[in-house]
């Protein structure tokens, strides 16, 4: 597509910028209050949860200091340590795990100083009070974060919500990437708003870059932002863009409240295996390889094997149910195998419960015209060939239980890419194929992004990001997302 299809002639004004600008800023600080008072709310009842458990009904004793005035300074000096980390910092509330690891931290630190500043001074404030609520305080504003960002996540994807308003500068391919890569997580909240290009695109009538107005060039870029409302200036690559022009406009943003960020040409790469480095002044991103053997590898199969053992044991009489309810349903053997394609290109058979027909790889090929996904897989949100118990497994994602034996045959993970079929495999590219670098698993960043409802090249892309940047971390994460995804039921069919 040339540059000249893309940029169109802007069809209506734009609204007043700088009132908008108002507006999110005011969403921002309203966001902000609220998260002050629930921290508040959170650590009284942690304060009063630790008196109790501490002293009961009983007056303490063996100590001078009244607790009804230790409480109230408890509570200051920990909004305190969470203000003074950061932890309602707008670059950081709302997206990202940085913001639960300062609120830890900040809450460790104030737990640390405490206990040393009360053993010099031999302050007679009870331990048990101490450890209690302090135990009870970090969780409780940990869940309280949580359950704040999920409501702010809800109101971003409809729409509303406080968001970051976003100015895009640098060559029209790149302006289109970076955005479409923004609009593709709206809950991270940022909101594209406006774009500046290069001087020799621009045209003397109102221009849009696919649906974002273009409100300037590279020359203006400071002027734009604020005639818009922009709070945040993402600038991608772009031959013009030398580092000397971007030093100056990161001088001309001082002062403006107007931050600015720098998209460099490196997705999907985890943060962990980003490090920078000022090499003569220039900070160079050195990029880790990722890590496919050793001893984290040999950790998250002892754990696969663990867990499924024991969610076996647990689950066996739920499983006992299903296989009867299938047998009772409808006609068939109660295990459904299935050939797929594991690490390294080796096929396993793969266990689940029966959910179609006995006859439904037959029926495949009178339906293969009402395939409603795109890519490789099969999909139909009402097929034919599923079973009425089958569309309640499905939806609950029942029908997956029997892959926990895969799971401790060490065939699969119980986090991965999605097991793949040897007809899909066959015609993967080179960059698909990296997919098989790993063990698939039970669940992965699919299904907790969507499922079926998932277009084929956002999966593929969520699974080869899992393939470069797993980690143990990142495996609970999704394992407690999955809880969330199953109980939703979306993209479940």
């Amino acid at each position: 597509m040339s540059v000249a299809t893309l940029l169109t002639p802007a069809t209506s004004a734009e609204p007043d910028g700088r009132r908008a600008g108002l507006v999110a800023r005011a969403d921002e600080r309203s966001y902000v209050r609220v998260l002050v008072v629930l921290d508040t709310t959170i650590l009284i009842i942690a304060l009063l949860i630790g008196y109790v458990a501490r002293f009961g009904d009983d007056e303490p004793t063996g100590s001078e200091i009244p607790y009804v005035l230790v409480a109230p300074g408890l509570v200051l000096a920990w909004l305190i340590s969470l203000k003074a980390l950061g932890c309602y910092d707008d670059r950081v509330i709302g997206y990202g795990a940085d913001e639960y690891r300062r609120v830890s931290s900040a809450s460790l630190r104030l737990a640390g100083a405490i206990a040393i500043i009360g053993y010099i001074a031999d302050v007679g404030v009870s331990r048990g009070f101490l450890g209690i609520s302090f135990a009870v305080g970090t969780v409780g504003l940990e869940v309280a974060r949580f359950a704040a960002r999920k409501r702010l996540h809800r109101a971003r994807s409809l729409g509303a919500g406080w968001s970051r308003k976003v100015l895009v500068v640098g060559d029209t391919a790149h302006v289109l990437e970076l955005v479409h890569t923004l609009r593709r997580e709206p809950y991270a909240g940022y909101q594209v708003v406006g774009a500046c290009i290069p001087d020799a695109l621009l045209a003397p009538v109102a221009q849009r870059l696919g649906d974002v107005p273009v409100v300037g060039s590279f020359r203006g870029i400071p002027e734009a932002a604020t005639a818009i409302g922009a709070d945040t200036v993402a600038v991608t690559a772009s031959g013009e863009l030398t580092a000397t022009r971007l030093r100056r406009l990161g001088w001309q943003l001082e002062g403006t409240g107007i931050d600015l960020v720098v998209a460099p040409a490196l997705t999907d790469v985890a943060g962990p295996r980003i490090h920078t480095r000022p090499v003569a002044g220039l900070p160079l991103i050195h990029v880790e390889a990722p890590e496919f053997r050793g001893v984290r590898k040999l950790v998250k199969g002892f754990v696969d094997r663990s867990v499924s053992s024991l969610a076996l044991a647990v689950l066996l009489p739920l499983i006992a149910f299903i296989a009867l309810a299938i047998k009772v349903d409808s006609r068939g053997p109660v295990l459904f195998r299935q050939v797929r394609v594991g690490r390294g290109g080796q096929e396993f058979g793969v266990f689940k419960f029966r959910t179609m027909v006995v006859n439904a790889d037959a029926l495949l090929a009178e339906l293969t015209a009402r395939n409603e996904t795109d890519g490789l897989m099969f999909k139909m949100r009402h097929d034919p060939r599923v079973t009425r118990v089958g569309r309640l497994l499905r939806k609950w994602s029942l029908d997956e239980l029997p892959q926990l034996v895969n799971v401790l045959l060490g065939q699969m993970s119980l986090v991965g890419p999605r097991p793949p079929l040897p007809s899909e495999v066959a015609r993967y590219d080179g960059d698909v194929a990296r997919r098989l670098l790993v063990k698939p698993g039970m669940t992965g960043l699919w299904q907790v992004s969507g499922r079926s409802d998932l277009s084929w090249e956002d999966g593929i892309r969520l699974d080869l990001y899992y393939v470069e940047n797993w980690s143990l971390a990142a495996d609970l994460t999704i394992l407690w997302k999955t809880f969330g995804a199953v109980l939703n039921g979306r993209g479940a069919y």
